[in-house]
């Protein structure tokens, strides 16, 4: 087992500083135009898939680091160098995670690598959970999908929503209710493959911020995919299925618990892609106080920009460590017996809105303006409150976590 230390090692230096590298030299200058465009960046994807970034044996290996922060690490560099075009690299990587954790070896070897594609021929993938009636409360979740035992296919109808590459993706993963009585434990995971009939792309967002990641509806009519697209395989779910209504019979609220287990481990990732943007934004403007003159002297000097700076620093400094223990901790088994999970992506995500606030009216006016980047962070900071399970929500599962007791 990993000792836990704040110091990285050479490795994960090497790893850090190429990452830093790849983000200020290609993603951040081409920022602007992308956000500006609204567009999924497929050459900087590229050339992320160029070097090595954009890949299943990249994610993988700091994946399987084991101090824990090798994930966190990778993804606060993207991030500092931009959300929306950040979120384009990463966002097939949910895909990816969800065959992993549910597929089978042969499910794995086969449709991952046509998640990602190639350098001449680059893919993305999309992860299809949510619904317009079903984000933070999954156990409201209407997608369907119904067993055709005479074909061996199954049969998916639904509408998916917030889905990262939805429509535009070679391989869709879509989550769908299987056995409805069991509510989120009956719940199953689907490859729908490239050019399926009945999958369609619905309404493409426009959205306030990480406006260079495509967000979209996806709409499944009449969706047949055949048996062998069931992650993990039929006779596996049925076992599975079994057993949660075994569990059930005997108390349901430990099947909230295991649940809500598995999406603590998820969080902290979250947390990194808002430290990355937060330190961003300080970034810039430390720069900014510290040659911007007024009265004869660098803003800096004044007590209160100096303040607000070491406000800021210390928001992102503390955010880090939330992450990188909940981080440690996933990676070397520790249980999250005070929601350490949701307390990291909690305090980074809202220290992200702070901080590229305040960065906005240490700017004064030019950071209201797009000439400078912390108007753009400032807008995509805002979706880490909301995404991977609400503010709101990451409060209630600390307090129930804390308390024992259902918090309605």
């Amino acid at each position: 087992m990993a000792e836990f230390t704040l110091e990285l090692n050479d490795d994960q230096k090497q790893v850090r500083d190429w990452l830093n590298g790849f983000a200020k030299d290609v993603i951040r200058p081409a920022a602007a135009e992308w956000d500006e465009r609204e567009e999924t960046p497929w050459p900087v994807i590229q050339e992320a898939a160029k070097v090595g970034i954009y890949s299943l044996d990249f994610y993988a290996q700091q994946f399987f680091d084991p101090t824990g922060l090798g994930i966190p690490m990778a993804l606060e560099e993207l991030f500092w160098g931009d959300a929306g075009i950040a979120l384009s690299i990463v966002g097939t990587g949910l895909a990816a995670v969800g065959v992993l954790a549910n597929g089978t070896e042969e499910q794995i070897g086969t449709w991952i690598p046509q998640m990602y594609g190639d350098v001449d021929d680059v893919k993305v993938a999309a992860f299809c959970s949510s619904e317009p009636d079903a984000g933070s409360d999954v156990g409201a979740m209407r997608t369907r999908a119904v067993y055709d035992e005479a074909k061996d296919e199954w049969v998916l109808n639904g509408t998916k929503t917030w889905a990262t590459n939805g429509g535009i993706a070679g391989v869709h993963v879509v989550v769908a209710v299987v056995d409805p009585e069991l509510g989120s434990k009956g719940h199953a995971s689907f490859i729908v493959p490239p050019q399926t009939p009945g999958l369609s792309q619905g309404q493409k967002f426009k959205k306030h911020g990480i406006r260079a990641s495509h967000t979209a509806e996806v709409v499944l009519e009449d969706v047949r995919v055949p048996g062998h697209c069931l992650l993990g395989g039929k006779e596996k779910l049925d076992e599975r299925l079994a057993r949660a209504h075994e569990k059930a019979k005997a108390g349901g609220e430990r099947l909230k618990n295991a649940a809500m287990a598995t999406f603590e481990a998820s969080r902290p990732a979250v947390g990194a892609m808002a430290v990355g943007t937060a330190r961003a934004a300080y970034e810039v403007a430390l720069d900014y106080a510290s040659t911007r003159s007024q009265f004869g002297r660098p803003i800096i000097d004044n007590q209160g920009i100096a303040f607000q700076l070491a406000d800021m620093r210390t928001q992102i400094d503390a955010a880090r460590l939330l992450v990188w223990r909940a981080s440690w901790m996933a990676a070397t088994g520790k249980p999250f017996t005070s929601a350490e999970g949701s307390m990291s992506k909690l305090y980074a995500s809202e220290a992200a809105k702070k901080v590229t606030a305040q960065a906005v009216q240490i700017l004064g006016g030019n950071g209201f303006t797009r000439e400078y980047p912390v108007e753009r962070m400032h807008r995509d900071a805002a979706i880490y409150t909301i995404f991977e399970g609400t503010s709101e929500i990451q409060r209630l599962v600390i307090a129930r976590t804390l308390s024992g007791m259902p918090i309605r």
